[in-house]
């Protein structure tokens, strides 16, 4: 009688020498994140991602800033579609457009990537496209970690997640502070639905519509796959540009639990920010998911970004340059409203008026 083989890493499903052959593959996308900080300190493959931190004694009194965040079941659309390279812009998005909201500078960036089975050339395209977002948004991607839950997860289920660091200066921190009665909200138009609401999109569209990934939508001009996969898009850099040429006084990002939410969280007691709909007209997508599930307008507003993915206070006297600053660098921004006093309102932002046809 032949004796069992014994157990092994591999054949409980790990194969570690994918993992090495990713990690290889991914080296030359990392490579092309690096700021001068970390540029000859160790490089992929160490156990630790290193910063050269002398770089923040120009400062007088730095604040570190740090964020950690997924993409949700966006994921799941990559997967079906077969197309990796894109989800990690979305991670930097969700991650350095928290940070950047404080007024911080984006410094560096880590990530973890889960898999069910290592496929090298897979993981290599997500970190490409995580390297890509690091570059959009200044920073640097200084590490990362890939694990291989087989049994846990499909051979093909994967999921992403990361951590970032930012600075910013003591007295140039943004936020509810610096708000005050009269100040302008600009809105900065998002790419599309973003990262978030993705289990309501999936249900509408999907389960309730019986659409499919590779259906054609005229209003898309593309196929619905197409459409639902479009990048966040990063507005670190533009934030920052944003705060060198106008006087800020906060930002919001609008993610999970929609615009009113996301704004009232800077705006101070005491203050009311009221955004008028009729400045904008949302993108076809969110038409669809409103038709396509029958979704109540408040039901879609708290759960999507309705066409804003980041919003600007700023001082009345700012205005024209911020827009100008805005445009210049390709961002499509609108004055969407205002901060007056509270008076009878009981939240801190609400919206008001109907989108423009």
């Amino acid at each position: 009688m032949t004796p069992p083989t014994g157990a092994s890493y591999a054949a409980a499903g790990v194969d570690i020498e994918a993992g090495d052959r990713a990690v290889e593959l991914m080296k030359e996308w990392v490579r092309k994140t690096q700021r001068p900080e970390v540029a000859g300190l160790g490089g992929l493959g160490g156990f630790a991602g290193l910063f050269d931190a002398s770089a923040l004694k120009r400062y007088e009194r730095p604040l570190l800033a740090s964020a950690t965040d997924g993409v949700g079941t966006k994921v799941d659309i990559a997967r079906q579609l077969g197309v990796y390279d894109t989800i990690g812009h979305d991670l930097v998005a969700m991650v350095m457009d928290d940070i950047v909201v404080c007024g911080a500078e984006p410094l560096f960036m880590t990530d973890y990537i889960c898999v069910g089975k290592v496929h090298p050339e897979r993981v290599a395209a997500i970190v490409k496209g995580i390297a890509e977002g690091c570059v959009l948004a200044g920073c640097a991607l200084v590490g990362g970690e890939t694990a291989e839950h087989p049994g846990l997860l499909g051979p093909d289920d994967f999921d992403v997640a990361g951590a970032g660091t930012g600075v910013v200066e003591a007295d140039r921190l943004l936020g509810a502070d610096r708000i005050r009665a009269g100040d302008v909200v600009i809105a900065m138009a998002s790419s599309g639905l973003h990262s978030n609401g993705y289990s309501l999109v999936r249900h509408v569209l999907f389960d309730r519509a019986g659409m499919r990934l590779e259906q054609r939508v005229e209003e898309f001009g593309r196929t619905l796959g197409e459409e639902l996969l479009e990048p966040t898009r990063i507005y670190s850099l533009d934030c920052l540009a944003l705060t060198r040429t106008a006087e800020v006084h906060a930002f919001s990002h609008i993610t999970g639990g929609g615009l009113a939410a996301n704004l009232a969280r800077v705006v101070p007691d005491g203050l009311h920010a009221a955004v008028d709909r009729s400045t904008w007209t949302p993108g076809a997508v969110f038409d669809l998911v409103g038709r396509a599930g029958r979704v109540e307008r408040l039901e879609l507003e708290k759960t999507l970004n309705m066409g804003v993915g980041m919003m600007a206070v700023v001082p009345a006297e700012s205005v024209d340059v911020a827009l100008t600053t805005l445009a210049d660098r390709g961002v499509d921004a609108w004055v969407a409203g205002e901060i007056t006093e509270r008076g009878t309102h009981t939240t801190g932002a609400t919206l008001t008026g109907d989108h423009a046809a």
